[in-house]
């Protein structure tokens, strides 16, 4: 995940803090493609505003054009928000963050990445179902999961149904 002069979209690294501030321009554009479905946000801090960390972050491209951002649920990495620019969509770079945050948790110790996201969404639940995430099922969530859904609730998140995801590192490959 190493960063290279004249790096291309392609090239996944960690985020560096002075980036943090512009990856809000990312959300934000990713956020507007969801107008497509019926779906528009409510107003607010986008969610990479809300953190000062960027050993949270990974970015794809030198500037970004992507980023994940993912933190710590029930024991879990969590992804906690996946945008890549629309001007830079459709060329992997999604694809490519997701892995690396899969990496990046196998390494650290984690059993799963775990994210919660539109259900019939084209780019969001099937896209997720492809990269080997399955629905998890509210029994199977922990407490930390069930307050993060209900925080979504009350924010005005859940405009069309949404799911928890779960990936287990362990047992997946690409096929």
């Amino acid at each position: 995940m190493g960063s290279a002069p004249g790096s291309t979209s392609a090239e996944v690294r960690w985020a560096t803090a002075d980036e943090l501030p512009g990856l809000a321009a990312v959300e934000i554009a990713a956020d507007g493609v969801f107008a497509q479905v019926g779906i528009t946000f409510p107003a607010g801090t986008t969610m990479v505003e809300e953190t000062d960390d960027p050993s949270r972050v990974l970015v794809a491209g030198d500037p970004p054009v992507g980023f994940a951002m993912f933190g710590w649920i029930d024991g879990n990495v969590h992804l906690d928000q996946l945008a890549v620019h629309p001007d830079h969509g459709r060329r992997g770079a999604g694809g490519r963050l997701v892995e690396a945050v899969c990496v990046h948790a196998a390494s650290v110790g984690s059993a799963a990445v775990t994210l919660t996201t539109f259900r019939d969404v084209p780019w969001n639940g099937p896209w997720y179902r492809r990269r080997g995430f399955a629905v998890l099922d509210p029994a199977e969530w922990g407490p930390e999961m069930a307050a993060l859904v209900a925080h979504e609730r009350e924010l005005g998140i859940e405009l069309a149904p949404r799911v928890v995801m779960r990936r287990v590192l362990s047992s997946w490959s690409p096929s």
